[in-house]
């Protein structure tokens, strides 16, 4: 079971990828009774139509804009990634092909799971399999160049109070963000009792899969698709695709990366996600491919109402002053990520411009909590109530108390200098890669054919025909 959620790749996503079907028929746009013609050159390398128009044909199938003309957009940002590239090559920069083909496969698993099939996904992209995948690890191998290159152009962007505090007197009144309600809420969690027995019965189930897979009577991945309770992984025969040590939690780690023999079944592993068997399918450098089968002892509608009463009695207690919740989270609480932090819980969505803090919109929040705080005035504990602890994917009971409630307001420095700073290093980064990409448009042979340059590009240069350095 990983440690870290990987981040799959939608069917939207697809677009960005540019390997869309081929279209039937020719997409209105310059010259479109011409078969195919080079529309920009950059350095050594060709644009053609066919590249756009593909390209321009995935957006629109996925309901997806370019954000202006694509006849403008999309060479332009095919151009670009020609530029870094080319840096990338200057740079040595090599992506690593063993961590990115993980990636790959999860993609393609996603396009079947999204399709149905290996043979639909083959009919939608109108390409072979093994073509699609190659087509979808050179994209991969260009965007982390690309990323690569632009986290070195701004690896050096380190905000100062005083840089955010001139960044935001410089704002526009109407450029200035407003700030939806926040709340900051604190948790104390009990996870129900699981009898031995339950323990035992899942060990047991486990050993019966280690015992039929050893005497060839079932086949690991099959027992995983049918049992494994990981849903994801088991739909691949339990395969979770290469990955580094620091992926995974310390405890399958120490396991995973000790296999290396595709026959055998490891030792029953516990995890705080569950009780694992494991299956070492490759190693490449420093990662390794295992497939696991995982279960999870049951929770029993009993156990969560002794959790429940336990949490309803010490709620008592702190209602009539006998301690604090920050002193009681401290010694009772089993959430791990907040239990040493009196409880506070840290917003986990990479999305929100509060990520990191402690700082929530409701959306952002667990419904069960969200609910919960909406009509609480700051000091307020909750009843014990049960949700579900979706790291764990079990049923836990707890109590929440809303430790600041933050209205909605214009950002200002006092209570918004976290995001404020983020958006002066975005803007400074930003600025930086504009302008190293117009600079490399100066230095770099670019050729727009007629009927392709009428456009208002994003980036200053492209207009007129670059000479080669001598």
């Amino acid at each position: 079971m990983k440690k870290k959620t990987t981040i799959s790749i939608s069917l939207a996503a697809a677009a960005l990828l540019s390997i869309g079907p081929a279209m039937a028929d020719t997409l209105t746009g310059p010259k479109k009774n011409v078969i195919d013609e080079v529309a920009w050159i950059v350095g050594d390398n060709a644009i053609y139509k066919s590249e756009i128009e593909e390209a321009y044909s995935e957006m629109r199938s996925m309901g997806a804009s370019p954000g202006g003309d694509p006849y403008c957009v999309i060479p332009e940002q095919l151009a670009v990634e020609k530029l870094y590239l080319h840096q990338g090559k200057l740079d040595t920069i090599e992506a690593p092909v063993s961590q990115l083909a993980s990636r790959v496969d999860m993609q393609m698993n996603y396009f079947v799971k999204g399709l149905g099939s290996r043979e639909k996904v083959e009919e939608y992209f109108r390409k072979p399999w093994n073509a699609l995948r190659e087509d979808v690890l050179e994209k991969m191998k260009a965007n982390y160049i690309k990323e690569q290159v632009q986290d070195n152009l701004t690896k050096n962007v380190k905000a100062t109070p005083n840089d955010v505090k001139k960044y935001f007197a410089k704002l526009p009144a109407d450029s200035i963000p407003y700030v939806p309600m926040q709340v900051e809420v604190q948790i104390m969690q009990l996870n129900p009792v699981i009898p031995k027995q339950e323990v035992e019965d899942v060990k047991a189930r486990l050993r019966d899969f280690t015992d039929r897979i050893n005497k060839g009577e079932s086949d690991f991945s099959t027992l995983a698709i049918f049992y494994s309770e990981d849903t994801e992984s088991a739909k691949r025969g339990g395969e979770l695709g290469f990955a580094n040590r620091s992926d995974y939690v310390p405890e399958f780690a120490n396991v995973a990366f000790n296999l290396n023999d595709p026959k055998k079944v490891s030792r029953i592993v516990e995890t705080e996600y569950g009780y694992h068997i494991i299956q070492f399918i490759e190693r490449r450098g420093d990662q390794v491919n295992v497939r696991h089968i995982l279960l999870r002892p049951k929770v029993s509608e009993k156990d969560l109402r002794d959790a429940t009463m336990r949490l309803d009695s010490i709620r008592k207690e702190i209602a009539a002053g006998k301690f604090t919740f920050d002193e009681s989270v401290r010694y009772i609480s089993q959430d791990k990520d907040s239990r040493n932090n009196k409880g506070m819980m840290v917003n986990s969505n990479p999305e929100s411009e509060r990520f990191g803090t402690t700082r929530f919109e409701m959306q952002d929040l667990p419904p069960e909590i969200a609910r919960r705080i909406e009509g609480m005035q700051p000091g307020d504990m909750s009843e014990p109530f049960i949700m579900k602890d979706q790291r764990r994917n079990q049923d836990v009971a707890v109590i929440v108390r809303l430790n600041a409630r933050v209205p909605g307001h214009s950002a200002n420095l006092a209570e918004d200098y976290t995001m404020l700073k983020r958006m002066y290093e975005a803007y400074t980064k930003e600025r930086i890669i504009k302008d190293w990409v117009e600079n490399k448009i100066k230095d770099t042979y670019v050729h727009i054919s007629d009927g392709w340059n009428n456009c208002d590009f994003r980036y200053d240069g492209w207009e007129k025909e670059k000479a080669s350095n001598p």
